[in-house]
């Protein structure tokens, strides 16, 4: 018989209790909700097996989406079905939503959990891209109790969260919602067979000033890095410009010289994705634009 991957299933109601048992578990313990990335890494060998997994899924603070009049809160534990058909996000955090939609297909948007997406720390993390651009913050629990860090201080290398996985949990992300004349938007290149993850991706928001000019950006992408990343050199260029064809290449040079590509034998080489790189800059600032495209060039 096929050695077990774990020997016990527990689904803990409170955050309180999920972290109980994993101080007290016997053996190696480890969170689960959705389980699209756990359930594959057990399988297949990457990870040892466990002695305990704690399913977060029952918990009701980690199954929360709320607007508190400052901030909109989605619970770690919130999968990307829910994100995508949410109309609170839909118009607060359009590149979130945008970016759930496109996470796997319909079976695994319905299970897997942005608080997943995140935790598992890697470069072209859809769902922590375009929470990076909403300049999100996440609430981990532990013994110590609890504390707000900015998204971008979850990560440490590719796969390894910067966090303490084995003690402590995403209760959820906070962020200021989007307003007008703030939008934001996710766009991202892969392969047409369909492998979920993305060649490039890329989110940005962007507050519009006078005549269609930027006022302030923030703009994220992967996989440019060991790490999702925000572009802040990037973001200064852009600052007072307008999309047209030479601010946008200006811009995209300055984006060149700021990212670490390399190339994946699966996916893309180094210089495709650099080739790509003004190509979804303009793609993804045209589509925060509340002005339609002028040029036949920006809307292509």
């Amino acid at each position: 018989m096929p050695m077990a991957l774990w020997k016990r299933y527990t689904t803990p109601a409170s955050v309180d209790e999920a972290l109980a048992l994993l101080a007290e578990a016997p053996g190696a313990s480890r969170l689960i909700a959705g389980g699209t990335d756990l359930l594959l890494d057990l399988e297949q060998g990457r990870l040892a097996a466990v002695d305990t997994l704690i399913d977060v899924t029952e918990i009701p603070e980690l199954r929360a989406v709320r607007d508190d009049g400052e901030r909109i809160f989605i619970g770690a534990a919130v999968t990307h079905a829910e994100i995508a058909s949410s109309a609170l996000l839909r118009a607060a955090a359009h590149c979130l939503t945008e970016a759930s939609e496109l996470i796997g297909g319909p079976q695994v948007r319905n299970v897997a959990t942005i608080g997943g997406n995140v935790a598992h720390a890697l470069p072209a993390a859809d769902g922590a891209i375009a929470l990076l651009a909403l300049e999100a913050e996440a609430l981990l629990a532990g013994a110590f109790g609890r504390r707000w860090a900015p998204l971008e201080h979850l990560f440490e290398s590719p796969g390894v969260p910067a966090f303490r996985r084995g003690s402590e949990l995403i209760v959820g992300f906070r962020f200021v919602p989007a307003r007008p004349p703030t939008h934001t938007a996710f766009r991202r290149i892969m392969r047409p067979q369909g492998l979920a993850i993305a060649i490039l991706n890329m989110a940005a928001w962007v507050r519009w000033g006078l005549a269609g000019r930027i006022e302030d950006v923030r703009l994220s992408l992967g996989p440019a890095g060991p790490c999702p990343k925000r572009a802040r050199a990037t973001e200064a260029v852009l600052r007072g410009m307008a999309i047209e064809p030479d601010e946008i290449a200006k811009a995209a040079r300055v984006l060149e010289d700021e990212v670490q590509l390399r190339t994946s034998p699966h996916r893309a080489t180094e210089d495709y994705r650099r080739h790509l790189l003004g190509v979804l800059l303009r793609r993804v600032l045209q589509a925060t634009s509340p002005i339609p495209a002028d040029h036949e060039s920006l809307a292509a």
